[in-house]
């Protein structure tokens, strides 16, 4: 995975796009793991010949089983502006999801509070007045849908870890593949969750930039016709 070339959505001197893989963690925990931070800081050294070390600033994270669009910063300065964009909320990232089966309504928002569940190592809807209880706000559309599976658009206006797949396997619609959270059937690519797009303001010319990532094969049988 980490040897595979890197899909590159976009690039200047201020920002590397990709559309990261299944599979590959944005950044590894312990040194030599493979990650997008040491593909993309091989590709960058590979292609200007840089020598020593290579800047990549990490501004958000996809879960290794996620794919999709991610931006990272070249540049000290385009990562703490970049950073400050994901903190007020004004990059806007839309994912696709397939679940388990059509929600109910077919479309709407939720929020719930949600709190990491230390022993079981993952994240659990809570009380909202329980100790470290964070607000989780998501908005969702059903794209397409079959009796077995459904497709949704979704819409996150926080950013807790595991939010989507949380939210909506609490709603009763767990993500294809993602058994940590409920779901009974597998997914070849993973879990059935992708980044589909963001849109974010440049950093330094503040022009607004969006980018698209197209899905795995895998998503095909699932896509609108």
């Amino acid at each position: 995975m980490a040897s595979a070339p890197l899909e590159i959505l976009y690039e200047d001197n201020h920002l590397l796009v990709i559309n990261k893989p299944v599979g590959l963690p944005t950044q590894g925990v312990i040194e030599g793991v493979p990650s997008v931070v040491t593909a993309a800081k091989a590709y960058l050294k590979r292609k200007y010949k840089k020598p020593g070390n290579v800047y990549l600033g990490v501004v958000s994270r996809l879960d290794a089983l996620v794919g999709g669009v991610l931006v990272l910063a070249r540049t000290s300065k385009a990562a703490a502006r970049l950073n400050e964009q994901f903190r007020a909320r004004s990059a806007h990232k839309l994912y696709w999801s397939v679940v388990e089966s059509p929600p109910t309504p077919a479309q709407g928002e939720l929020t719930d509070w949600v709190k990491k569940d230390e022993r079981l190592q993952k994240m659990t809807v809570v009380p909202r007045h329980s100790a470290g209880a964070q607000r989780a706000t998501l908005r969702y559309r059903t794209l397409a849908s079959a009796k077995s599976a459904a497709l949704l658009e979704v819409e996150l206006e926080t950013g807790r870890k595991h939010q989507i797949r949380l939210q909506l396997a609490n709603l009763g619609t767990p993500i294809l593949g993602d058994r940590k959270y409920g779901s009974r059937r597998t997914f070849d690519g993973g879990i059935a969750l992708f980044a589909r797009s963001l849109s974010i303001e440049h950093p330094t010319s503040s022009q607004t930039l969006s980018f698209v990532a197209e899905p795995p094969a895998v998503f095909a049988p699932y896509l609108p016709k």
